[in-house]
């Protein structure tokens, strides 16, 4: 998978490389200093993935008690 800017990588692609991450540090050939790399990178990955939720969940409208819609 090539690198994307955080920019371009949708939720979807970053959990997709969140798993791929989690298969490679499950696997018993991964060595030690690999498994830290991969760390470190699902941890960067799982970064831009909340904070592109928080941004979504922010844009989201919400319904007052008179039926309109108002971004909170």
């Amino acid at each position: 998978m090539t690198e994307k800017l955080t920019e371009e990588r949708t939720i979807e692609e970053g959990l997709q490389e969140l798993d791929k991450i989690v298969e490679k540090l499950e696997s018993r050939e991964i060595s030690l200093e690999d498994s830290f790399v991969m760390y470190q990178k699902g941890m960067e990955v799982l970064k831009q993935c909340s904070q592109k939720i928080d941004m979504v969940e922010k844009k989201m409208l919400q319904m007052n008690k008179d039926g309109d819609l108002s971004e909170f």
